[in-house]
């Protein structure tokens, strides 16, 4: 349980964080393209597992997670970056592994469905 509360906790702050340390670029890109609505809660404790912790993102929140959108993807890691609580983080790791998640999804996305 006291796993879920940490998981939660860290998923607002990849939504919200930063506000007041974020780069206006960041929180303009956000704010302008309505990026902290797009995804569901449960696709987003996915995603940040996937590139802030280790962990694996499902079809359908990669799904969520194009439908993101790059600009989008791209601002949030960069702000979540950005807050104080991530410092002991090598930012190069993350957003190689950002890009690697989002590669990942794209292609998945992209891929036909086999039929059965």
């Amino acid at each position: 349980m006291a796993n879920l509360n940490v998981y939660s906790a860290l998923v607002v702050l990849f939504l919200t964080c930063g506000a007041s340390m974020a780069t206006k670029d960041n929180d303009q890109i956000i704010k302008e393209n309505n990026c902290e609505t797009k995804m569901g809660l449960p696709c987003v404790l996915e995603a940040f597992r996937s590139i802030f912790e280790t962990g694996s993102i499902s079809n359908k929140c990669c799904g969520e997670l194009v439908g993101l959108g790059k600009v989008c993807h791209s601002a949030l890691v960069k702000r979540t970056l950005e807050n104080p609580l991530f410092k002991d983080l090598t930012p190069a790791t993350i957003i190689a592994k950002s890009i690697q998640t989002w590669n990942n999804c794209l292609v998945l996305i992209d891929s036909p469905s086999p039929s059965f």
